[in-house]
Protein backbone atom coordinates (compact mmCIF):
# COMPACT_ATOMS: atom_id res chain seq x y z
CA UNK A 1 0.00 0.00 0.00
CA UNK A 2 1.51 3.12 -1.14
CA UNK A 3 -0.86 6.19 0.03
CA UNK A 4 -0.99 9.24 -2.09
CA UNK A 5 1.08 12.52 -2.11
CA UNK A 6 -2.28 13.55 -0.94
CA UNK A 7 -2.68 12.29 2.13
CA UNK A 8 1.24 12.57 3.32
CA UNK A 9 0.36 16.89 3.16
CA UNK A 10 -3.22 16.19 4.87
CA UNK A 11 -1.30 14.49 7.81
CA UNK A 12 1.76 16.70 7.68
CA UNK A 13 -0.73 19.55 7.98
CA UNK A 14 -2.25 17.85 10.61
CA UNK A 15 1.09 17.34 12.56
CA UNK A 16 2.05 21.33 12.14
CA UNK A 17 -1.85 22.39 13.42
CA UNK A 18 -1.29 20.05 16.63
CA UNK A 19 2.45 21.70 17.41
CA UNK A 20 0.99 24.89 16.35
CA UNK A 21 -2.05 24.62 18.50
CA UNK A 22 -2.39 27.93 20.36
CA UNK A 23 -2.55 29.98 17.50
CA UNK A 24 -3.93 30.56 14.17
CA UNK A 25 -0.98 29.39 10.96
CA UNK A 26 -1.13 30.43 7.35
CA UNK A 27 -1.39 27.99 4.78
CA UNK A 28 1.87 29.40 3.60
CA UNK A 29 3.49 29.35 6.73
CA UNK A 30 2.45 25.57 6.38
CA UNK A 31 3.89 24.98 3.30
CA UNK A 32 6.75 27.23 3.68
CA UNK A 33 7.95 24.75 6.75
CA UNK A 34 7.61 21.44 4.33
CA UNK A 35 8.76 22.68 1.25
CA UNK A 36 5.50 21.52 -0.41
CA UNK A 37 3.67 23.56 -2.94
CA UNK A 38 1.02 26.00 -1.42
CA UNK A 39 -1.46 26.08 -4.39
CA UNK A 40 -1.54 21.81 -3.99
CA UNK A 41 -1.80 22.49 0.08
CA UNK A 42 -5.00 24.91 -0.14
CA UNK A 43 -6.80 21.88 -2.02
CA UNK A 44 -5.36 19.35 0.28
CA UNK A 45 -6.97 21.71 3.59
CA UNK A 46 -10.06 22.99 1.76
CA UNK A 47 -10.76 19.03 1.69
CA UNK A 48 -9.55 18.61 5.44
CA UNK A 49 -11.84 21.38 6.62
CA UNK A 50 -15.42 19.51 4.61
CA UNK A 51 -14.24 16.90 6.63
CA UNK A 52 -14.04 18.88 10.30
CA UNK A 53 -10.30 17.71 10.50
CA UNK A 54 -9.29 22.00 10.22
CA UNK A 55 -10.83 24.88 10.83
CA UNK A 56 -10.36 28.07 8.72
CA UNK A 57 -10.96 31.82 8.77
CA UNK A 58 -10.33 34.24 6.10
CA UNK A 59 -9.74 37.37 6.53
CA UNK A 60 -6.96 39.73 8.65
CA UNK A 61 -6.80 37.82 11.70
CA UNK A 62 -7.43 34.38 9.93
CA UNK A 63 -5.71 31.06 9.47
CA UNK A 64 -5.82 27.49 10.14
CA UNK A 65 -6.14 25.48 13.12
CA UNK A 66 -7.30 22.34 14.42
CA UNK A 67 -11.12 21.47 14.08
CA UNK A 68 -11.07 19.19 16.43
CA UNK A 69 -8.51 18.37 19.51
CA UNK A 70 -5.71 15.92 18.51
CA UNK A 71 -6.90 12.96 20.80
CA UNK A 72 -10.04 13.59 18.44
CA UNK A 73 -8.58 13.15 15.45
CA UNK A 74 -7.97 9.26 14.31
CA UNK A 75 -5.30 8.99 11.62
CA UNK A 76 -7.39 5.63 10.15
CA UNK A 77 -10.36 8.56 10.04
CA UNK A 78 -7.46 11.03 8.09
CA UNK A 79 -6.31 8.45 5.45
CA UNK A 80 -9.94 6.89 4.24
CA UNK A 81 -11.59 10.56 4.34
CA UNK A 82 -7.91 11.66 2.19
CA UNK A 83 -8.11 8.44 -0.27
CA UNK A 84 -10.15 8.12 -2.97
CA UNK A 85 -8.97 4.68 -3.44
CA UNK A 86 -8.15 1.33 -0.93
CA UNK A 87 -8.42 -1.38 -3.09
CA UNK A 88 -4.92 -2.46 -3.49
CA UNK A 89 -5.78 -4.27 -6.46
CA UNK A 90 -8.57 -3.51 -9.39
CA UNK A 91 -10.18 -6.74 -8.47
CA UNK A 92 -10.52 -4.86 -4.89
CA UNK A 93 -12.49 -1.43 -6.42
CA UNK A 94 -16.26 -1.34 -5.48
CA UNK A 95 -18.07 -1.61 -8.71
CA UNK A 96 -19.38 1.73 -10.32
CA UNK A 97 -22.94 2.30 -10.13
CA UNK A 98 -24.05 3.32 -14.27
CA UNK A 99 -20.98 1.23 -15.33
CA UNK A 100 -20.85 -2.14 -17.37
CA UNK A 101 -17.91 -3.65 -15.60
CA UNK A 102 -18.12 -4.96 -12.43
CA UNK A 103 -15.40 -5.46 -9.66
CA UNK A 104 -12.96 -8.01 -10.87
CA UNK A 105 -14.06 -8.27 -14.28
CA UNK A 106 -11.11 -9.13 -16.64
CA UNK A 107 -9.71 -11.78 -14.07
CA UNK A 108 -9.84 -15.32 -14.49
CA UNK A 109 -9.70 -15.83 -11.05
CA UNK A 110 -12.38 -13.38 -9.95
CA UNK A 111 -15.16 -15.66 -9.43
CA UNK A 112 -13.29 -17.60 -6.15
CA UNK A 113 -9.66 -15.59 -5.89
CA UNK A 114 -8.42 -16.36 -2.32
CA UNK A 115 -5.65 -13.51 -2.93
CA UNK A 116 -8.11 -10.83 -2.89
CA UNK A 117 -9.31 -11.96 0.69
CA UNK A 118 -5.29 -11.99 1.93
CA UNK A 119 -4.89 -8.66 0.48
CA UNK A 120 -8.45 -7.62 2.15
CA UNK A 121 -7.10 -8.84 5.42
CA UNK A 122 -3.81 -7.22 4.76
CA UNK A 123 -5.72 -3.88 4.50
CA UNK A 124 -7.55 -4.50 7.56
CA UNK A 125 -4.92 -5.10 9.18
CA UNK A 126 -2.92 -1.49 7.99
CA UNK A 127 -6.39 -0.17 8.99
CA UNK A 128 -6.53 -1.59 12.29
CA UNK A 129 -3.31 -0.17 13.30
CA UNK A 130 -3.61 3.44 11.96
CA UNK A 131 -7.50 3.64 13.55
CA UNK A 132 -5.71 3.06 16.80
CA UNK A 133 -3.75 6.06 16.57
CA UNK A 134 -4.65 9.42 17.13
CA UNK A 135 -2.98 12.79 15.95
CA UNK A 136 -2.04 13.42 19.52
CA UNK A 137 -0.20 10.39 19.77
CA UNK A 138 2.10 11.60 16.93
CA UNK A 139 2.71 14.52 18.29
CA UNK A 140 5.64 13.67 20.41
CA UNK A 141 8.31 16.07 21.29
CA UNK A 142 10.72 15.12 17.94
CA UNK A 143 7.88 16.50 15.75
CA UNK A 144 7.43 19.32 18.44
CA UNK A 145 10.67 20.28 18.50
CA UNK A 146 11.56 20.24 14.87
CA UNK A 147 8.22 22.01 13.98
CA UNK A 148 8.62 24.46 16.65
CA UNK A 149 11.91 25.19 15.00
CA UNK A 150 10.40 25.20 11.11
CA UNK A 151 7.71 28.23 12.21
CA UNK A 152 10.91 30.25 13.60
CA UNK A 153 12.78 30.08 10.19
CA UNK A 154 9.35 31.30 8.03
CA UNK A 155 8.91 34.89 7.66
CA UNK A 156 5.99 36.26 9.71
CA UNK A 157 3.12 37.23 6.41
CA UNK A 158 3.10 40.83 5.96
CA UNK A 159 0.31 42.99 7.84
CA UNK A 160 -1.95 45.09 6.57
Amino acid sequence: MRMTVYTDYALRTLLYLGVHADRRVSIREVAEAYGISENHLVKVIHHLGRGGFVDTLRGRNGGLMLGRAPEDICIGDVVRHTEEDMALVACMAPSVPGEKRQAGAGCLLAGGCHLRGVLGEAMGAFMAVLDRQTLADLLLPYERRVLTQAAQKVEPAPTA
